[in-house]
């Protein structure tokens, strides 16, 4: 089954690991899905936000990635919000480095994840905000992309970057990437700019922009300080309910990729 998903931005601050964590827990709760999130992200925030202690990990992402173990024996459960995750800590900024010793370092996450994605309905791949070694390996492991934009001035020029990278990596490393879809995210209607860059980016990608669009919201920004998520802690908030129906959504159109 062609489950995995990653989720990429070369740039910071748009909502990607918001976008992880309340989409899985949105999938878990709503659609009773079975749902593991990958935190390839050094600064571990997709951890420290499904209520796990990132400094007190017995194993981590980075063992998995360099010392070869099995990634059972890393993964937990978010105590908070019930899916599984494959957590990550500062040890993982010194894999861009080691792993270039590696041979076919681009696959290791892929390897790693073949072992279990048969016992997951979907992977939801949280990335560093750079086209790193890290991020190649996510993209080489996944199915599909979806990338959160943030309907500002900047969106188009960066997510052109995005896409020429994408069309890489699907010519030299992983064939059989697909684009599921681009997400706006904290999404503000009040603001002309945004409403104009939200209608170029559907003129531009038409029905590849999700139809549901993420506001921007109180829930969605303090849910990580309690180690949690909106979904998780006020589902009936403007926030969380944008991601539920994000997940309808985004189930629909991985039937429709079938």
């Amino acid at each position: 089954m062609k489950n995995i998903i990653v989720i990429v931005n070369q740039k910071g601050g748009v909502g990607k690991t918001t976008t992880v964590l309340n989409l899985a827990t949105a999938l878990v709760q709503q659609n009773r899905k079975k749902v593991l999130v990958v935190d390839i992200d050094p600064q571990g925030n997709a951890t420290t936000g499904a209520g796990i202690e990132k400094n007190g990990l017995k194993y981590s992402v980075y063992d998995v990635l360099i010392n070869n173990l099995a990634v059972t024996d890393a993964i937990v459960k978010s105590p908070s919000c019930k899916f599984d995750i494959l957590p990550s800590n500062r040890n993982l900024a010194g894999a861009e480095i080691e792993l270039v010793d590696f041979k076919k370092r681009e696959f290791k996450l892929k390897k790693a994840l073949a072992e279990v994605s048969a016992n997951y309905d979907v992977i939801l791949i949280d990335c560093p905000p750079s086209l790193s070694l890290l991020t190649l390996n996510a993209l080489s492991a996944a199915n599909y992309i979806l990338v959160p934009i943030q309907c500002e001035y900047y969106a188009l020029e960066g997510l052109t970057d995005l896409l020429n990278t994408v069309r890489l990596m699907q010519s030299k490393l992983n064939p059989e990437l697909e684009f599921l879809g681009i997400l706006r995210t904290m999404y503000d209607k009040r603001n002309n700019l945004a409403i104009q860059v939200s209608a170029q980016l559907v003129e531009h990608f038409n029905e590849q922009v999700f139809y549901v669009s993420i506001p921007r919201a109180v829930r969605l920004a303090e849910a990580p300080s309690h180690g949690s998520t909106a979904v998780a802690i006020d589902p009936e908030s403007a926030g969380a309910q944008s991601y539920l129906r994000l997940a309808r959504e985004l189930l629909k159109r991985l039937k429709e990729a079938e």
